[in-house]
């Protein structure tokens, strides 16, 4: 009754929303482009729309654009330019070496776990139905913690040709994975190691001259590029081919005529984020420092999952709650209050059960009695709109605290 009671109330709810400021708490599933960016996309698709492929010189003008933003990227990385293919986005980055890990590498054997983003989960998934590929699952710890001993041992127990796939920085609890040293174990032990770095690409300094990792991916969308605009990191000396074919684009590895305004467009949020990256973090991790503070002064009972609130071992633009009352509905309270968060994954935002990351570090009693919610940051957000976000879940846990007063006292 209350879920159609609240979509019927929507349109009512509508025009008072839209009087108010929106508050944008869900930078983890995408962020606003910064106008420099538009101003740049804008500009390739008024001025440079050659083909890359043409060898005239509207179309090398174009070309040149892309091989700008390859080195741009490569610098970052501090790898050859060679090894930065571009993607529409970290979805068919992952997809891309996976499947081609198997189909062209000859990998027999996964060794991924349960807390992965459904594009690395569901494509290793389905090279074992296809592909009849072995699948083996680290599982966290209750804080989401991966237990590295293991990871050595499952190495060390099968001859067959192994690929890791484990991400970077949880998209849901924003726990840091040491990629260094997973990468490192990894080719002590022969193994390819693949790691989804979607979320802390741009947002960390990552080289991969000094981390091993075979493979890695990005979407721009995460660091206020456009979306439909990624790229994947493939090791020259890995010997990965495309899965896309139909022309040399990209090294042969992805055919199709390049988004010339897209990677453009990555490639100056690209910049924008590491000419800032000292001042956008420490701004970003005040602010979640300050959001941890108030929401454990002002919500009696709120937890703070993982290793979300513990700076040195989360990524600083996430930060995963756990309200202490049980509320299907709080996505939706909270966006007609003005206030856009998420309950989990963008990409398992509308599925009527718990994400499998919460499935995994939560107990029963604690999926039964309360609600998680990701809160995730941006250099825009402001210690007002935290204040309001606070504000708001306080209204909405009101009616729980009363109700819980009533049975204690029956």
């Amino acid at each position: 009754f209350e879920f159609f009671f609240f979509f019927y109330n929507r349109k009512s709810a509508k025009k008072k929303v839209q009087k108010m400021d929106k508050i944008y708490l869900d930078n983890a599933a995408t962020t606003p482009l910064a106008e420099e960016v538009i101003d740049a996309m804008v500009q390739v698709m008024k001025v440079n729309y050659g083909n890359p492929s043409s060898t005239h010189s509207l179309g090398q003008e174009a070309k040149i654009l892309i091989e700008n933003v390859r080195r741009e990227v490569a610098d970052y990385l501090h790898v050859s330019p060679s090894e930065i293919i571009f993607t529409s986005c970290g979805t068919e980055s992952n997809n891309m070496i996976i499947k081609s890990c198997v189909n062209h590498l000859g990998v027999e054997r996964i060794i991924s776990s349960p807390m992965e983003h459904k594009c690395v989960a569901e494509t290793v998934l389905d090279m074992k139905k296809r592909k009849g590929v072995e699948v083996v699952y680290l599982r966290p710890d209750h804080k989401g913690d991966f237990n590295l001993e293991e990871l050595q041992e499952l190495l060390k127990s099968s001859e067959k040709k192994t690929l890791v796939s484990l991400m970077h920085a949880n998209n849901e609890i924003g726990n840091l994975l040491d990629i260094k040293k997973v990468a490192q174990i990894c080719k002590e032990n022969n193994a390819l190691f693949h790691s989804d770095t979607v979320q802390s690409m741009a947002h960390m300094e990552l080289d991969f001259s000094e981390i091993p990792v075979d493979f890695a991916s990005c979407s721009a969308h995460k660091f206020h590029g456009p979306k439909g605009s990624g790229f994947a990191f493939v090791r020259k000396s890995s010997g990965l081919k495309g899965i896309i074919t139909g022309g040399p684009q990209e090294r042969t590895l992805r055919a199709g005529t390049e988004n010339v305004c897209g990677i453009v467009g990555l490639g100056k949020a690209l910049e924008l984020s590491l000419k800032n990256m000292a001042e956008y973090s420490a701004h970003i991790k005040a602010i979640k420092k300050y959001t941890v503070e108030k929401l454990s002064a002002e919500i009696e009972g709120i937890k703070f999952n993982a290793r979300s609130a513990e700076e040195d071992k989360s990524l600083y633009t996430v930060l995963s709650l756990l309200l202490p009352f049980k509320d299907p509905m709080i996505g939706l309270k909270l966006d007609m209050k003005g206030i856009a968060v998420s309950q989990g994954s963008a990409c398992s935002s509308g599925a009527a059960k718990p994400s499998m990351v919460m499935m995994m570090i939560l107990d029963e009693e604690e999926m039964q009695d309360s609600t998680p919610l990701r809160v995730s940051f941006s250099h825009l957000t402001t210690k007002e709109q935290i204040d309001a976000l606070v504000e708001a879940l306080k209204e909405i846990a009101e009616p729980f605290k009363i109700e819980k007063t009533n049975i204690a006292h029956r």
